[in-house]
């Protein structure tokens, strides 16, 4: 189960990564029709627009998946770090994180409309809100999580900086989100990597 868990540690961010970059250039014209700009509005309907319009599915499976892999990873980490309170609320933060990141597969609305908002428009905000809310205090927690573990502890300092560095930028949004997203996908993947090692 946890050797699984950190195969779906690293192979969610780096898909997440991918298809984002990928469907940004290929759907760049569309995106500039939505209002979005990668500089002046790097946060105006993306990456949620990526879900719109042509081959829109595939982002739209790529929030399920990715959400369901870090629904998994977060139980891969719970198995590995020494059982305590702060281990399960860390975990089980991270865990509605993933199904937050998954609810965002709900289509978004573009924010420049002529109709009401959807049903499925306001459970994609919902589930934007609930991730921003849960996966910034997981990983808060698992610093204090992995200071138990001689495994992980050297991690936890890496953890506390990436919220540091992230969580502001999460707030601000404009180009600096871009440094939120990075540092986000650079950590799972450092954390799922760390993970594996735990079970060689």
């Amino acid at each position: 189960m946890i050797r699984l868990a950190a195969r779906a540690g690293m192979v969610g961010p780096f898909l997440f990564g991918w298809v984002l970059s990928t469907l940004t250039f290929l759907k760049y014209d569309f995106l500039l029709s939505l209002g979005w700009h990668p500089l002046h509005a790097p946060t105006f309907d993306w990456p949620s627009g990526l879900a719109l319009g042509d081959h829109g599915w595939i982002m739209t499976m790529t929030f399920l998946l990715s959400g369901f892999m870090m629904t998994l990873f977060a139980s891969g980490l719970r198995l590995s770090l020494p059982p305590s309170r702060v281990t399960f609320l860390s975990t089980f933060a991270l865990s509605l994180a993933g199904v937050a990141l998954a609810g965002l597969a709900f289509t978004t609305d573009p924010t420049i409309r002529a109709t009401p908002a959807t049903w499925h428009g306001r459970l994609h905000d919902l589930s934007f809100v609930l991730l921003g809310l849960t996966l910034m205090p997981a990983m808060l927690l698992l610093g204090f999580a992995f200071r138990a573990d001689a495994r992980w502890r050297d991690l936890s300092a890496c953890t506390w900086l990436t919220v540091v560095l992230a969580g502001p930028t999460f707030a601000l949004k404009g180009a600096a989100f871009y440094v939120f997203l990075l540092a986000i996908l650079i950590w799972s993947e450092v954390a799922a990597a760390r993970l594996s090692k735990c079970v060689n």
